[in-house]
């Protein structure tokens, strides 16, 4: 039997439209989604700190399911994921990156208002952090989280990416309210 510092790290590229995400699970699920036309070499490096001494294994087969979840959420086809999620963060990043998870689709927050959320209301700067340290972009959706003025800030992925994110989810959510009042 395989110890769990033997057992691999898998990824893979989902690729969508003009974006090639690198996504990596490990068996438990999905741990790493990267940002558009980000090479290897970072998820690496993440990995060999977050998930010491386990190797890094391409397999597109194994990572096929996140990425057709993946897909359907870029197409606008679905609002949240089923997948599961194996997340190595400290207690207050957990906290946040659940938190972030909690914010629905089409909405946002601001850092303040999600350290409010999670009973910290003067860890707003932590918050940032913790959300910046976010390794699962789109599925824990960070990019709902915006400026206490309502401007788009950091964003691991780029502000382009976020920007696109939002109005994905605007324009779904739009969509679907003019198809029910028709």
């Amino acid at each position: 039997m395989k110890k769990k510092a033997d057992t691999p790290i898998y990824w893979s590229v989902a690729a969508y439209e003009e974006w090639n995400l690198i996504i990596a699970a490990t068996d438990d699920g999905l741990c790493y989604v990267g940002s558009p036309e980000q090479p290897l070499a970072p998820i690496a490096e993440w990995a060999g700190r977050r998930w010491t001494g386990r190797p890094l294994q391409r397999d597109d087969g194994k990572l096929q399911p996140y990425a057709a979840e993946l897909s359907a959420y870029l197409q606008g086809k679905q609002h949240s994921f089923a997948m599961p999620l194996d997340l190595q963060g400290t207690p207050f990043q957990l906290a946040v990156w659940r938190a972030l998870c909690g914010i629905p689709y089409g909405q946002t927050l601001s850092y303040s208002e999600l350290a409010e959320q999670i009973q910290r209301p003067s860890a707003i700067r932590a918050v940032g952090a913790a959300i910046g340290a976010n390794p699962v972009l789109i599925t824990v959706p960070c990019h709902r989280v915006i400026g206490k003025d309502g401007a788009l800030t950091g964003y691991r992925g780029g502000l382009d990416m976020k920007a696109k994110l939002l109005r994905l989810e605007r324009d779904v959510l739009t969509a679907e309210g003019a198809r029910m009042h028709a």
